[in-house]
Parts: C-alpha cells; structure tokens; sequence
C-alpha cells in the first residue's frame, strides 16, 4: 500500500485529458478518466490523490460547499476527533482535543483552497444514474443538473453515516412548529427560550442536549433506549502536548494504523483480563479511564475484554451506571436513564450529558415506558395521554447507516442489476469494503465490511488502496482505446463476508441491536456491516492482497 502523510499523495502516471461532448440528447457529456461522488473527507482525498495519479477526475456533490457529513450535520454540539495533514501541523494547529462541527469544515474548506481542488468539483449536483456500460469499459453517470459523465473508474465517497432516519411516526407531518433532522441543520436556527423535544439520544441526540439545555425553555428528552456515556475528556491542548505531536508525528501514525484496532492514538489493552485483578483494582483502573475521557478509551484502554467477554461487560457497565446515580439528583429521572442492554453499542462520550437532567427544566420521557402515540399540531401526544407542548422537534434518529446511500440511487452494475438488487438476498456485502463483484471499475470509500474504527484513518487506508489498485491496472493499459478493469471475484467477496461474519460473533456489538447492524431502520435486514478486527489487522489484509498481485481482483 502507498503510504502518504495527510492530503499529500506523490504517485504520477499518465492518464487522459477530458473531453467534452454534446451528446444526441443535448445534454452535456464529459468523458473523464474518474469520477469521484461526494466531497467530505473522502471525496476530497480522493480527488487529491487521482490528480497526483495524472488522471482526468471530477467530483460531485448534493451540497453547495465541500464537508459532507460536516457540511449537513451543524447541528448545535457537533464535534470530532480529527488527525493533522503533516504540512499543516504547524500553520493550522486545533487548540482543543475534540474539534468542533464549524472547525472541521473551515479544514476541509482550507484543503480545498491550499490543493486547488475546488475547480474539479460541481456542487449542487446529484447523481441520479450510473450503469455500467460493458462494451465501452466506462461508466455512463447523469445527475440532477442534466451534466453526463463516462467515466473510466467511479468511486463513491457517500459517508456512512449521511442517509437521514425519519421515524415511522403518525402525525409526523402535522405538527405546526419547527421541526428538524440533526442531519440536515439549518443555519441560524436558534433554540433560545424554546419548548424543544429531542427524539433519539445516541451520539448526536447526547450531543444536541447537553448543548442547548442551558439556552431552552423546556426540554424533553423523548428517549428509545438509555446510553452508556462516559466524559469525552474535552480540553485545552497543552503546548508541550502539541509539541510532542510534533515532534513524533510519523510513530503516532504509524501505531494508530498498523498497531491499533480503533486507531484512536492510545495505547489499547491487550492482556488484562478485567476479572485478572480484585474488585478494587478494576475500580481504580475504570476510574483513571473514566478521569481520562472518552468512549472508545474507557472500552478499549484499561482493559481487553470489556466488549468481547458479557462478565467483563458487565463490570463496565455497572461501573457507569454508578456514575449515573451519582449525578442525577432525581431518582425517577435516573431510573429512566439508565441502560438496560450491554455497554455494546458505538461507545459514547460526552461533556456533560447527564448532568443537564438536574436542570429544572430538563426532562425524560422513556418510549419503553410511554410511547410515542403520535406527533400533533402541538407536540408530542405519549401512550399516557399526555401531549407535550413544543416548539420545536429535532429528531436525533439518525441514519440508515453503511448502504443506504446506496440503495437509494440508481447503481447498474454488469446486466443491468443494481446495487439494491445484488444486496436484496443477504444485506450489503463486499470484497474488503472496497468494491462488489458485478460491478468493474466501481469503488466505495467504507463501503459495507469496511473496519469499525476511527474514521478518518478508514478513509485515508481506502483512499489509498483504491488509488494503488488503479494505479496497478493502469500500468495495463497498452492504448488509448483500452480501458482496463478492476473487479473482485465472486469467491473473494463471498471469502469476505463470510470472515466478517466470523469475526464479528467474537463481539457483544453483536448482541445488541443498533444501527451497526442495520437495527434501527423497521424492515432492513440486520445483517454484519463491517469488520471487528481492527484497523491494523485490516491493513494486514490489504497488503497481503497487493502482495500477491491483487488477489481477489480479476485485472483485464
């Protein structure tokens, strides 16, 4: 696999130039050598790395600006844990350790300008159609402003999270308020002196209320299932720290790629039982996680088999839940936030979370207790006969994860089957979470099966091995009038899900129904959607495939 620092790719080859042409139709077509759908973080490295590969590339996008997922989700709150481009560390330094939603984007937005890629992406501009056209090896793609493509190579950089989750709810549309997916924040919503609902408390419903509860009104918390959140550890990045990044830039990257599974930047437990040590040391050990901050810390760091081993789980759990009687000053409000399930979904974090609800003017309402009836003109009318008088509704339900996206647009693969078609039987499936069989010259950035994981170093490993696997077929292309493609095989797709499959009955994630597993849309088929074995083991794997000439791909 290339190996490149941040935004900055130095593979050349030669490619083609674009052309354009009227097409029979009128409409204006673009023959190009790859064309690249969406521009968040992995569009625009994407983009990034096909120019350096001396390829004619365009990209396109549904949104009027660059950022994805953090164009969309400006919803009060929002925040990331991000990595540095090397040749920005200095110039562009973060000074907290979680960035926040604004700051992500004047990144992106800052890449884009230093990079010149803003030229080679049209936005407000959706793709509606693309089909394989088997004959000319090229992809024939039209969108939503009537500009075609053939493209040689498509890749698509939809996001995992970015498909919005309207919950099946009667009288969602009748309610005479403001109403609003996190997913798709407006600007310059205010929430001040407002009665707010928030429905849905994951990650970004934990986010939204410990935000805004100090600005409303009133707020109630319409909650489906209580979350086991733990402190993000937000703070000021000290001088010194930011000097040892500096400083070790290379190894810090190095070991959170190809030594961690999160691939979050801390040194994971690999050894410690957590019943190896007497109940006082597990406290101690849980407590100097909980003081550091942040979930994936606090699951992964003090010990090794919190969510693989339910006893161990259980520990974690109960350790939480403690933490949760101990701020919440009001038992029935406790009662109702706290977690029934295993501490086995994404792990959460937050700067406050459960102490909003000592506010007087914060509440809970548990849709396991009391459901929601239905959605009136006022607000939101329970099981109990209550309507709750509100505002606003912000639905914090989020997404139909992995393959919405997918399933939604018009995909043809060989023989007119799309994607949705191919993926009907059994749920999404992939080689690698790279590309399906069926579909030549068709690539996805987390793709289904790709690594659970830290996202951004995801997205940089698929970025890259994409762009090394073109780059190997290019070196095929003898003529201009050959178009080489990249396909995996039947055999190496099914090998793929089936150990994706293996290894995920190893996790407790899968005992718990989340969207990890496709569990929170009614309907789809709960099936595996990545790979639980680390970003470092699944970085082996990508380079024993490039090892061995691409095994698993058929190159003709």
């Amino acid at each position: 696999m290339a190996q490149t620092n941040g935004m900055n790719g130095t593979m050349k080859i030669n490619g083609t130039n674009g052309q354009h042409t009227n097409g029979a139709n009128g409409h204006h077509t673009t023959d190009i050598d790859a064309l690249v759908i969406g521009a968040g973080f992995g569009g625009i490295y994407q983009l990034k790395k096909f120019r350096d590969l001396g390829l004619s590339v365009k990209a396109i996008d549904t949104a009027a600006d660059v950022g994805g997922t953090w164009f969309w989700n400006q919803y009060p709150g929002a925040m990331s844990e991000y990595e540095f481009d090397k040749d920005d560390l200095l110039s562009y330094p973060w000074d907290k350790h979680y960035v926040y939603q604004a700051e992500v984007l004047r990144y992106l937005q800052h890449v884009v300008k230093r990079h010149d890629l803003r030229r080679d992406i049209l936005f407000e501009t959706t793709l509606t159609d693309a089909t394989w056209d088997d004959e000319a090896r090229v992809w024939a793609v039209k969108t939503s402003t009537g500009v075609e493509f053939r493209a040689r190579y498509l890749v698509t950089a939809l996001g995992l999270l970015s498909k919005q989750n309207f919950p099946n709810i009667k009288g969602i549309n009748s309610f005479e308020g403001e109403k609003y997916h996190t997913g798709a924040w407006p600007v310059g919503v205010s929430v001040k002196g407002k009665k707010v609902g928030v429905i849905g408390n994951g990650s970004t419903g934990v986010q939204v209320i410990t935000e805004i509860s100090k600005d409303v009104d009133q707020l109630i918390s319409f909650q489906r299932n209580p979350q086991y959140s733990v402190p993000s550890g937000q703070r000021a990045v000290a001088p010194e720290y930011r000097e040892w990044v500096n400083a070790n830039y290379e190894e810090i990257w190095r070991k959170a790629k190809d030594e961690s599974k999160t691939a979050f930047g801390f040194e994971e437990n690999e050894d410690r039982p957590t019943m190896s040590v007497n109940a006082e040391e597990r406290q101690k050990i849980f407590e100097a996680s909980w003081n550091h901050g942040g979930g994936f810390y606090f699951m992964f760091n003090g010990f090794s088999d919190i969510s693989t081993d339910e006893t161990a789980n259980n520990e974690a759990a109960e350790f939480i839940k403690a933490k949760i009687r101990s701020k919440v000053k009001d038992p029935a409000k406790a009662r109702k936030l706290m977690p029934t399930q295993l501490y086995a979904r994404r792990p959460l974090c937050d700067a406050g979370y459960y102490e909003q609800f000592n506010r007087p003017n914060v509440e809970v309402v548990s849709l396991h207790e009391t459901p929601i009836d239905q959605i009136t003109a006022k607000g939101i009318r329970t099981s109990d006969g209550v309507e709750h008088e509100l505002d606003m509704i912000i639905f914090a339900t989020g997404f139909d994860a992995v393959d919405g996206n997918y399933t939604r647009i018009a995909i043809k693969g060989r023989n007119g089957v799309s994607l949705k078609e191919h993926w009907e039987p059994t749920g999404p499936t992939s080689f690698l979470g790279l590309t399906v069989t069926g579909f030549p010259n068709m690539f996805m950035i987390l793709g289904p099966n790709g690594p659970f994981c830290n996202i951004p170093p995801a997205i940089e490993t698929h970025v890259e091995t994409i762009t090394d696997v073109i780059e190997a077929a290019e070196k095929t292309r003898v003529s201009e009038k050959h178009n080489p493609t990249i396909e995996a095989t039947p055999t190496a797709e099914q090998e793929w899900t089936d150990e994706c499959d293996r290894v995920s009955q190893q996790s407790l994630f899968r005992k718990t129904a989340s969207w990890i597993f496709g569990a929170n849309i009614p309907g789809k088929k709960q099936t595996v959607m990545f790979y639980f074995g680390g970003l470092a083991e699944y970085r082996k794997k990508l380079r024993e495939v490039a090892e061995s000439g691409w095994k698993g791909f058929s190159i003709e």
